[in-house]
């Protein structure tokens, strides 16, 4: 089981919102996931991101790979 932290599309049509989510591979983008560990919100300026860094470094720690986009966010914040 490939576990991934991805963002999950929230939002109206053209007004997106994300949340950052931990959740397995296989399942669709905006299907299941384990758990919701922030959000993501491009909309306001400045772009809003709020994570649980406990959170993240742990699921990280478990083997959890973020992807290209969290990644950057992550960065951003000072989480990795």
């Amino acid at each position: 089981m490939a576990v991934k932290i991805r963002l999950r599309r929230m939002g109206a049509k053209k007004a997106p919102f994300y949340r950052i989510v931990v959740a397995d591979s296989r399942y669709p983008r905006n299907g299941r996931f384990i758990e919701e560990i922030g959000y993501y919100d491009p909309a306001q300026t400045p772009a809003t991101v709020k994570v649980d860094a406990e959170k993240a470094k742990k699921w990280m720690s478990n083997g959890a790979q973020p992807t290209d986009t969290v990644r950057s966010l992550l960065k951003a914040n000072n989480i990795l």
